[in-house]
């Protein structure tokens, strides 16, 4: 839940990570970027990367857009095949590397995407390109439901932000985006642990703004009442809705306002109301694979299998390498046979 000017620094910080995606604890966006620009959005006051302009070219950077290209036409093993090519070409090329393994990812081959994401670890990285890498690595396991396999490496990545840059806010984000998957992986105390601490950290920023500690109050509740939903506590999980939505209300995050029926629907389905969880979902993000299965779970548990596999398909159509679709795309292959 971010800001559009927190999306574009937060990409540029992290490189190609997203390759597809325009947030991940929010929704994500189905057509893919290159190296230059990654996920989420960054946020006034988290650590400023140098101008683009004076980074290096990725001399992969044509031979990923071609891959890219090729996968937003359906051809998953062109685009593997172009990926690998590139990396043959250009085998100094992190982000070559990086989207070898996010490819295979999204082509339901975890183990081997890994060993890729691994090969980038070992290699120079720049501060970015090591973000991108650890994260990289985190989301492979996201997409195999594994909170625990996320932990290290997303949590080497917070303890850099937190006590060697001193960027708050980014340390906020990496323990947010890892309690996300751990929630969705569905190990809740692991997840409530990494929430606290990303509200922890974020209110660390020094001289934070009054919409900035809105907009953490806002996470912090949002975050508690879908734990108190996972946890079959519906009177709890209404209590954090309430105080997420005055959080809201202060008017100080407007652009936060499409997370609140997600929030709400979230909490409805996990209590069993699936018509008004589908309702609440139909306000929110289309392009989110997250929101686009929960959508189609909904109508699944109403009895609408046809209206259930159109919303698998669209999920398909995602390459974002995220939270938002490290639970959504396989649960979609699965669903379609694929």
């Amino acid at each position: 839940m971010r800001s559009m000017q927190t999306i574009q620094r937060f990409a540029y910080t992290l490189g190609v990570f997203a390759l597809g995606a325009v947030s991940m604890f929010a929704p994500a966006a189905a057509s893919a970027q290159v190296p230059t620009s990654a996920p989420q959005q960054p946020p006034p006051g988290a650590q400023q990367a140098p101008p683009a302009a004076q980074q290096p070219p990725d001399p992969a950077a044509d031979a990923l857009r071609a891959g890219q290209q090729l996968m937003r036409d359906g051809k998953a093993d062109d685009a593997l095949a172009a990926y690998l090519k590139a990396v043959e070409q250009f085998p100094t090329s992190v982000p070559a590397r990086i989207r070898v393994g996010v490819q295979l990812d999204l082509m339901g081959r975890y183990a081997e995407a890994r060993t890729h994401f691994e090969k980038a670890l070992a290699m120079p990285l720049t501060p970015a390109l090591e973000a991108n890498a650890l994260r990289s690595m985190a989301m492979s396991y996201a997409f195999e439901n594994s909170c625990k396999g996320a932990v290290p490496y997303e949590s080497r990545l917070y303890e850099r932000y937190l006590t060697k840059d001193k960027d708050f806010f980014m340390a906020g984000e990496i323990a947010n985006e890892l309690a996300r998957v751990c929630i969705e992986a569905g190990d809740f105390n692991t997840a409530e642990a990494w929430y606290k601490r990303g509200y922890e950290a974020g209110l660390q920023e020094p001289n934070i703004a009054a919409a900035r500690k809105d907009l953490w109050e806002f996470r912090w509740q949002h975050a508690q009442a879908r734990l108190a939903a996972r946890r079959g506590n519906k009177a709890l999980a209404d209590k954090h809705v309430a105080a997420a939505k005055a959080a809201l209300d202060t008017g100080t995050n407007p652009d936060q306002a499409s997370f609140y029926p997600y929030l709400v629907g979230y909490v409805a389905f996990y209590s069993g109301d699936y018509k008004t969880a589908l309702g609440e979902f139909m306000k929110g993000n289309q392009n989110d694979p997250f929101i686009l299965s929960l959508i189609a779970q909904s109508h699944e548990k109403l009895g609408d299998q046809a209206a259930a596999k159109e919303y698998y398909t669209k999920v398909m159509a995602s390459t974002a390498h995220n939270p938002t679709n490290a639970f959504a795309r396989p649960l979609a292959r699965k669903k379609l046979g694929l």
